[in-house]
């Protein structure tokens, strides 16, 4: 009966850290539409939702419209690059 336990405790570990690791890896719904938003008219569409994402998720905020009004958010418009150059689009 132990070995059973076991086991189910074990599977039952695995299960519940896989659906954790799938839950953290997606990005958030208020992220994902601020973003999809912000980005509406992007020229790289794909690296703007990547990056916007990113800061999103650090930040906890976007700004609104499809450019400028950062100073709505001070941690977005603040973030830089390695270069020095504005990391949030």
């Amino acid at each position: 009966m132990k070995p059973f336990v076991s086991a189910f405790m074990l599977m039952a570990l695995v299960l519940m850290s896989t659906s954790l690791l799938q839950m953290t890896m997606a990005g958030s719904s208020f992220c994902d539409s601020k973003c999809s938003v912000r980005c509406s008219k992007a020229g790289l569409q794909d690296r703007c939702l990547k990056y916007c994402g990113v800061c999103c998720e650090e930040c906890k905020c976007v700004p609104s419209g499809t450019y400028g009004h950062k100073d709505e958010c001070p941690c977005y418009r603040d973030k830089k690059n390695s270069k020095g150059d504005p990391k949030c689009p």
